[in-house]
């Protein structure tokens, strides 16, 4: 007598790899992917006051019209993400241009004021006054700001947070006073119209104000590399993140332990792209594709 075999028929193992083969296509070519950025939509991560609304709905673009020129300008800690922007805004829509310039966050908003700028990139929140005169901030990212050094200091491999608030206070003037050589701290600080000296004032000292006084140099001009190049053995300063992480003659501090590299870093902003009301056909094109997929891909894009 022949023994049965127990079990589904072959059938049902047929079907069942029909439904995960099935499945797995789905998964791997279907599916919508996130972009692997840390793009932000609400103010409240951000760390700084100001403005905070969520990002506005504008589509992205189907067509540009040809000769389509987008003047993009603001912030110096946003040159990158700008820079990587106008690569993929070109790419897609062929015969179109952006132009930009990175003069500081208060001289981006001031062009697009006086119709010099259709988009404003700043490393700040809008003030009320601003908002005021129609002027609407789109939050398209988060950074972060890290404390650096030059390769060679004389100071410690990490700081406090309240050590980093005493030293740019003016407090703390000694790298002995935190574990460093006998040698007077040179604070390198950026000017005042400088998105980033804003956002470090609200972020880094809590609203409260840098110290004055022969330990603290404030530059003309805010420029990263020139304050990178004035640091030295006992200089300190401070720089969007993205600016500074691969650079060869400076050493970024790291701050409680962490580095900027950590999602526990302390010191964290939002960015933005400013335009003005009523929305311009052109301002419209480019945040659009900013904020698109494709866009948010493109946004800290490997150079």
């Amino acid at each position: 007598m022949s023994l049965q075999k127990s079990g589904p028929p072959p059938i049902v193992y047929i079907l069942l790899f029909l439904v995960l083969a099935a499945g797995g296509y789905w998964w791997f070519f279907k599916r919508e992917v996130s972009a692997p950025i840390a793009t932000l939509t609400e103010g409240s991560e951000s760390g700084s006051e100001g403005s905070s609304s969520p990002a506005p709905n504008i589509p992205p673009p189907a067509s540009v019209p040809t000769g389509t020129n987008v003047r993009l300008e603001g912030s110096t800690s946003m040159v990158t993400l700008n820079a990587n922007l106008k690569a993929g805004f070109e790419a897609q829509f062929p015969s179109t241009s952006v132009t930009t310039r990175a003069q500081g966050s208060s001289q981006g908003i001031e062009a697009l004021l006086s119709a010099q700028a259709d988009v404003a990139a700043s490393s700040r929140p809008l003030t009320p006054d601003e908002e005021d005169l129609g002027l609407v901030a789109v939050p398209v990212a988060l950074d972060r700001i890290a404390i650096v050094v030059g390769i060679e200091n004389i100071g410690s491999q990490t700081l406090r947070q309240d050590q980093v608030v005493d030293i740019f206070q003016g407090k703390i003037t000694n790298w002995s006073e935190i574990g460093g050589s006998n040698s007077p701290i040179r604070v390198i600080n950026r000017p005042p119209e400088s998105g980033t000296h804003q956002a470090f004032k609200e972020i880094v000292l809590g609203g409260g104000e840098f110290g004055t006084g022969p330990t603290i140099t404030t530059l003309d001009r805010d420029a990263t590399t020139p304050m990178l190049q004035k640091l030295g053995k006992d200089g300190i300063g401070y720089a969007t993140a993205s600016q500074v992480m691969n650079q060869t003659t400076v050493r970024v501090v790291a701050i409680d332990g962490v580095t900027p590299a950590a999602e526990s870093y302390p010191f964290s902003r939002q960015l933005y792209y400013v335009y003005r009301e009523p929305l311009s056909p052109v301002a419209a094109a480019f945040l659009g594709y900013v904020l698109s997929p494709e866009g948010q891909q493109q946004m800290f894009a490997s150079p």
